[in-house]
């Protein structure tokens, strides 16, 4: 049984079987990706306030110290995406923010919100407005949380980390396994498109890594709802000495992480954070977000790559570099996949709502800028702009 999984009422459990046999997975076991993706977007940090105060984090910033960005600020942001050739507005923000700040709470009741979700529900439309997809990882949701925003969004996401409960989370406000498991399967009721992953080095074993994978294909399987998972790995930065992983271990896992998951979820490794060129090997296929206009704020010490670096990243690897949606063209509906889709269409909830909202179909449908733009990307006609700018 997954540890804190029945208090947040997630009824999973892994087979001891299915772990043994994923920890003697080698890379030799895997296949390379016949072709590596990457999404071009921007990114927005909603705000820095968040309820956790993970050890390695640098993202939150303390009550009295935490922004709230306007919606001003963020039109501007998405409308510099867009002009650069972006489809996809990524909205983080540390996990609901806990009664210590005020200020925050006092900023969205001037602006006329009760809840971080509803203010970031009007910026995803300010996103949409601007030309943009939005794909949102606001961390642990509610069921009631997600059903607030989830028709603005493309896809959403939350990364689970590790099913482990790490010193790393430790503390009065403690991060719980139970909790990501929640909102996860909260994605899969609501039949949203869902992106996870695991962090790579925050104190979990081999055998957390094996029971973290196995358990996001459990929840996949329930659901057919995650399009991808991230390999990432943690890196050293201002609250954090504890150093990376080194490359044997991360070559191992991201080849237990291509075995434990099916076909048809994406294996990503993030190129700014880990040596993608010495992972796509392993079963990497996709590259993720990276953006021409905004830097990584979670990991701000560690820039984007620029296209031409993915470029030679695939061409290393001997595959074609493709651009995609931040939503994957197995959750569109029939009339909006492409003639060349020869994967599994995903199978929602029964009387589900549906993958692709009625608002996010009119924005792909439209015949505006932005349409044709993501029209483009999924018939693989992409313009060839700059997709970093830290090598401009």
């Amino acid at each position: 049984m997954i540890p804190g999984g029945t208090e947040y009422g997630v009824e999973l459990s892994v087979d001891e079987t299915d772990i043994e046999r994923l920890l003697e997975v080698t890379p030799d076991d895997v296949s390379p990706a016949p072709e590596l993706t990457f999404a071009r977007n921007v990114f927005i940090p909603l705000t820095t306030a968040c309820r956790y105060t993970c050890t390695y984090c640098t993202y939150f910033d303390p009550p009295g110290q935490a922004s709230l960005l306007s919606l001003e600020e963020i039109r501007e942001i998405c409308r510099d995406g867009a002009a650069a050739g972006c489809t996809e507005a990524l909205f983080t923000f540390g996990d609901d923010p806990d009664d210590r700040y005020t200020a925050i709470y006092d900023q969205l009741a001037e602006w006329g919100h009760d809840s971080i979700h509803t203010y970031l529900r009007e910026a995803c439309e300010v996103a949409l407005e601007e030309g943009l997809l939005p794909h949102s990882n606001p961390g642990d949701q509610t069921r009631e949380q997600m059903a607030t925003v989830a028709d603005v969004n493309a896809s959403m996401g939350v990364m689970l980390e590790s099913t482990a409960e790490v010193d790393a989370h430790a503390g009065p406000r403690r991060k719980e396994p139970g909790q990501r498991l929640r909102t996860i399967e909260n994605a899969g009721k609501l039949d949203v498109a869902f992106t996870t992953g695991i962090l790579v080095g925050i104190g979990e074993s081999w055998r957390d890594r094996a029971e973290s994978l196995l358990a996001i294909r459990e929840m996949h399987d329930r659901y057919d709802h995650v399009q991808e998972v991230i390999v990432q790995p943690v890196v050293n930065n201002e609250r954090w000495s504890d150093g990376t992983p080194d490359l044997e271990t991360m070559r191992r896992v991201t080849a237990m992480a291509r075995v434990a998951l099916p076909e048809e979820i994406s294996v990503q490794v993030p190129p700014n954070l880990a040596p993608a060129r010495d992972l796509v090997d392993c079963g990497v296929d996709d590259l993720g977000g990276v953006s021409p206009v905004t830097d990584d704020h979670i990991n701000p010490d560690y820039k984007w790559p620029a296209l031409r670096e993915l470029e030679a990243i695939a061409d290393e690897a001997g595959v074609p570099l493709g651009e995609r949606l931040p939503v994957y063209e197995r959750f569109l509906p029939a009339d909006l996949r492409t003639d060349e889709f020869g994967g599994r269409p995903a199978v929602g909830t029964e009387g589900g709502p549906g993958w692709i909202s009625p608002r996010i179909r009119e924005a792909l449908e439209a015949e505006d800028d932005a349409g044709r733009r993501y029209r483009a990307v999924l018939e693989g006609e992409a313009a060839d702009v700059p997709a970093a700018n830290s090598s401009d």
